[in-house]
């Protein structure tokens, strides 16, 4: 495989996003939203994920969160995309229930070049803090429409909307990092009858 990395800039009258990731790296996380709790759940993203990423946002705070946080799921997605190019010799395919105390999600993934977000999960409380929890599924529903990913992600069962919200970031990082491997069988194989998936 050729280098995966890649670089975007997002600019809009309502945010400037710079993302970069490199798919191979060691899950080395520089974020900077000014959203506290979103840095955090990004940083689960890159550590599990095994996928460097630089993040610097800033946003229309004043506001809400919400153009942040979605912004920076699409730029995030687009780097993803750009990164890894033709998806040739990926693994392409993952699933995972991930427990985390008295919380179980289950994350399943097609880097499939078709984005689509499946999404069965349901938080008790309108924020965490002062996130909103709402902002969770638009993180992902960017993510997955800009990277070109089928993504599905199910909260089996929890109690502490920190912990539900973190499950979902975990998830998706191991589910990434899975279907983001080298397939030692096919290297340098696109893995689709197709030949392609680009979308």
């Amino acid at each position: 495989m050729s280098a995966r990395k890649a670089e975007v800039s997002r600019t809009t009258k309502e945010t400037e996003i710079s993302v970069s990731v490199d798919v191979d790296g060691t899950g080395r996380a520089e974020m900077a939203t000014g959203v506290g709790f979103f840095d955090h759940m990004l940083d689960q993203l890159s550590r599990h994920s095994l996928i460097d990423m630089r993040v610097s946002a800033k946003g229309d705070l004043h506001i809400d969160d919400h153009h942040t946080v979605e912004d920076t799921g699409i730029a995030i997605g687009q780097a993803l995309s750009k990164a890894l190019g033709e998806r040739r010799g990926i693994m392409r395919y993952a699933s995972l229930d991930l427990a985390m105390d008295e919380t179980l999600t289950r994350a399943a993934i097609d880097v499939s070049g078709r984005p689509f977000l499946v999404w069965d999960v349901t938080f008790s409380a309108p924020k965490i803090g002062t996130f909103d929890t709402e902002l969770v599924r638009e993180f992902f529903q960017a993510l997955a429409q800009h990277a070109g990913i089928t993504l599905h992600v199910t909260n089996l069962y929890g109690a502490n909307n920190h912990h539900i919200a973190e499950t979902c970031f975990k998830a998706v990082a191991r589910v990434l990092r899975a279907a983001l491997e080298s397939d030692p069988r096919q290297p340098d194989a696109v893995p689709s009858t197709k030949g392609s998936l680009k979308g």
